[in-house]
């Protein structure tokens, strides 16, 4: 809240999140004088399927900011912490269109769309703001390492193989696709943090 206050008060130019993942520095000559501008990664659309059955679309997330997170339906206890916290995302925004949730499987041999919409019902996910996804598996692990940046291996108890991909950490994505933020999703205070962070993004797009 106190960031929010900051930005209202002094306007955009002065507070900025952070911008994650610089991959190069482009260098442009324009007046006699060099400019410098770091391109930074962007995560890629992704086209797999959501409890409903449907696949999500690039569309489904266009001009939307979102939060990304890794789970397993059979996890019994930190899965159900970490979406529990997303409860709390979902709920404050839950009148807000530009906000989505995205939870990506990591063990999609068991993660069906039908269990898939069964562990979405536990949570109260609004249809077309929180997804859950799943797909083939190579594809989630391509997605969680290399879109997401996440590295933690996940626990042996995941049916899916070695190699999966399993962290409690929390995405934030801007509408451009910029990972924006990086969060605890166990911690409540981080979790407050990204509600926050939320706000700023929104305020930032209201006030362009």
């Amino acid at each position: 809240m106190l960031a929010f206050v900051f930005l209202a008060t002094f306007g955009t130019n002065r507070f900025a999140l952070r911008t994650y993942y610089p991959l190069r520095v482009d260098s442009t000559q324009a007046g006699g004088k060099w400019q410098r501008d770091t391109v930074f990664h962007r995560v890629a659309p992704v086209r797999l399927h959501t409890q409903s059955g449907r696949r999500l679309a690039p569309a489904d997330l266009q001009g939307s900011l979102y939060v990304a997170s890794f789970f397993f339906a059979t996890c019994p206890q930190v899965c159900p912490r970490l979406n529990s916290q997303l409860q709390r995302v979902q709920e404050k925004y839950r009148a807000e269109p530009r906000v989505k949730l995205l939870s990506y499987t990591v063990d999609p041999q068991h993660d069906s769309v039908a269990v898939l919409a069964r562990y979405a019902e536990q949570y109260g996910a609004i249809a077309g703001k929180w997804h859950f996804l799943t797909g083939p598996a190579d594809s989630l692990r391509q997605i969680a390492l290399q879109q997401y940046r996440v590295a933690e291996p996940g626990p042996a108890a995941i049916g899916s193989g070695p190699g999966m991909v399993h962290s409690q950490r929390l995405v934030l994505v801007d509408r451009d696709g910029h990972i924006r933020g990086l969060y605890d999703g166990l911690d409540p205070k981080e979790v407050d943090r990204l509600i926050t962070e939320i706000r700023i993004l929104l305020y930032t797009y209201d006030h362009e």
